[in-house]
């Protein structure tokens, strides 16, 4: 009798992700399960597949290869459940959708609960995340993603343009009023941390005073008024106590799709839930750009 495929599934994520533990989160099990499917694989094999070491489990050749051949088992399995996902006509069972956090408040949320209203037998897991879900993988059904592409694989529709421009709280309108002598006080993102291009154009004396890593605590300092943020528009709109100001002229920026795996893009849950979104977004365009 040959190892099963459970077994063999947990030994290419030891491998994958480098421990008991990594393996236990990405299968959704502890750790002692996953050391327990090990030993039943190499008995079942009659192979030790992993050297236990003080500090973990090190994968031997016969893991090595073993790792090598369940994930193209895999990638059959992936394919295989993306196409039945496919041709599923019913209205009813899971649907996962991921999209950014700050795009689900203003714009998402009343699609979803349009959504669940007219379809209460479909189950609807909302990720909420700025990552990008591998849905190859089927680590979501449908995803929101701001993008120059959907990607080459995926199939995907563009729900909107989008500008950015320059938010903050109502006193510095007052400041800026005041010439092109003034210090501006900018909060940028990390990834970006230097004042924005074309921003000492207008006002030489700009400085950053904050580098942050997460556009929610952005938010939050520009609200207490201390500094300035480039931000996409439809962000700077919908956040009371922000203000659009000049110091930073709109500029364009990366597009909001709409984006499924093709085999899973006929499915009835999803093009159910893209009926409803794709509209909805484009009847909000204008809130996108300046």
């Amino acid at each position: 009798m040959g190892a099963q495929w459970s077994d063999l599934k947990t030994v290419l994520h030891v491998v994958r992700g480098g421990s008991l533990a990594a393996a236990g989160a990405a299968l959704g099990v502890n750790y002692t399960t996953v050391a327990r499917r090990i030993a039943r694989a190499e008995r079942a094999l009659d192979l030790i597949l992993f050297e236990r070491l003080a500090d973990g489990y090190v994968a031997t050749d016969a893991g090595l290869r073993v790792a090598k051949q369940a994930a193209e088992m895999e990638l059959h399995e992936l394919s295989l459940m993306r196409e039945l996902q496919g041709v599923d006509q019913r209205l009813s069972g899971a649907l996962v959708v991921t999209a950014p956090q700050l795009l689900i408040g203003p714009f998402i949320a009343p699609v979803i609960e349009r959504f669940v209203s007219s379809h209460p037998d479909v189950n609807l897991h909302l990720k909420a995340s700025n990552e990008v879900m591998d849905l190859t993988r089927r680590e979501a059904d449908f995803a929101v993603r701001i993008s120059a592409s959907p990607g080459d694989s995926l199939t995907g529709l563009r729900l909107a343009a989008q500008d950015t421009a320059s938010f903050a709280a109502p006193q510095w309108a007052e400041k800026l009023a005041q010439g092109p002598e003034v210090v501006v006080d900018w909060i940028v993102y990390e990834r970006f941390a230097q004042v924005p291009m074309g921003a000492l154009e207008t006002y030489p004396n700009s400085r950053v005073v904050m580098t942050c890593n997460d556009m929610a605590a952005m938010l939050g300092a520009a609200v207490a008024g201390l500094g300035v943020v480039r931000m996409p528009m439809f962000l700077g709109r919908t956040t009371p106590g922000l203000f659009q100001v000049p110091a930073l002229a709109p500029r364009s920026y990366m597009d909001i799709w709409g984006v499924g795996h093709p085999d899973v893009w006929p499915s009835a849950r999803v093009k159910a839930f893209r009926d409803m979104l794709v509209p909805s977004f484009r009847e909000r365009r204008a809130e996108f750009v300046r």
